[in-house]
């Protein structure tokens, strides 16, 4: 198990990390979460020993490697960059760590055919760097890291640099790599759908700290305050006052679970259901296509703002009856 306690960076007045605490269980793969300058990276750095923290500890099955050099602590660490070898073909890019740890050359051979195998690349042990595609690339790169059997595997933005429809596909296949070999993993994103794909469970960063860390589910259902509300796209927020488990948003009344007094209500994409029975008239305003569905943007009689999912384009100025789902309703104090 790995375990961050205290964990704190500056760099000058920069607080890249502020007392970060945070377990990861052998075979868990944890997503990092959170925008540029969030302490993401410094993180991992951190945990590989490419940086010394100010404070705090970092744990190995309860002990610590805090002063253990880079090669010592058994992790691997995959760059988005990538930080291949042009001058090498894919198998000398894979077997490079083997060989700096001095594995026998029929070792090397053997578990270079491995990890190729595993990443989907078999027989292209003698393909030259610069023949690769984009996905092919980042497949050795992984194949790289793999190769010594680190205890933690660490891949910091390892899709950043490719489109969207190969990352779709690449995170679905390092989630299924990822569980047959039931290693340990950290990977860093600033992709939402990325972290929900891939991870166990979501550590969502802000400003060098640790603000929370849960299962997609939770993280979705409960967002911990307004930023990892924001950071998670729920766009429709209103301020209201709570008065006896109810919250008055000008155009609904909802229900809420905290005590009295002022709070942000946040509607979840889900809150919010177009329905010829609803009682809630909207007017649409303009709209976006999302693929598979409209991102409408309304406004209710009083003037409030929404934006609502639907099924079908819908034009300016049409008027749609929508009603409030509550269990898509979240009440928050910030």
């Amino acid at each position: 198990m790995l375990q961050l306690k205290g964990l704190s960076k500056h760099y000058g007045r920069i607080v890249a990390l502020a007392d970060v605490d945070l377990e990861v269980a052998l075979g868990e793969t944890v997503a990092v979460l959170g925008p540029s300058g969030s302490g993401k990276s410094t993180l991992l750095r951190v945990i590989a020993g490419l940086e010394t923290p100010d404070r705090g500890s970092v744990r190995w099955d309860g002990a610590d490697i805090k002063g253990l050099p880079v090669h010592a602590r058994q992790f691997g660490l995959m760059f988005q960059d990538y930080a291949l070898f042009p001058h090498r073909d894919v198998a000398g890019n894979v077997g490079f760590g083997l060989r700096m740890a001095h594995w026998q050359p029929s070792d090397i051979e053997r578990r270079i055919g491995e990890v190729l195998e595993l990443v989907g690349l078999a027989g292209m042990e003698h393909r030259r760097i610069n023949q690769l595609s984009g996905g092919e690339a980042q497949r050795v790169a992984l194949a790289r890291t793999l190769a010594p059997a680190p205890r933690l595997v660490m891949l910091d933005e390892p899709l950043g640099s490719l489109d969207r429809s190969l990352r779709e596909r690449l995170i679905v296949e390092l989630g299924e790599i990822f569980g047959r070999i039931e290693t340990t993993v950290l990977y860093v994103t600033h992709d939402q759908e990325e972290a929900f794909t891939i991870a166990d469970r979501v550590a969502v960063m802000r400003d060098g700290e640790l603000v929370q860390a849960a299962t997609p589910e939770d993280l979705w259902a409960a967002p911990a305050g307004m930023f990892v509300s924001d950071f998670l796209g729920f766009t429709n927020r209103f301020p209201a006052t709570a008065i006896d488990g109810q919250a008055d948003l000008g155009w609904a009344r909802v229900p809420v679970d905290i005590a009295d007094g002022p709070c942000q209500v946040v509607l979840r994409p889900d809150a919010l259901l177009v329905d010829i029975a609803g009682d809630i008239p909207v007017t649409i305003v303009g709209s976006v296509f999302r693929g598979d569905h409209y991102l409408a943007r309304a406004t209710t009689e009083s003037g409030a703002e929404l934006s609502i999912s639907m099924p079908t384009l819908p034009h300016a100025g049409e008027r749609v009856l929508i009603r409030l789902d509550p269990a898509g309703v979240l009440a928050l104090i910030e």
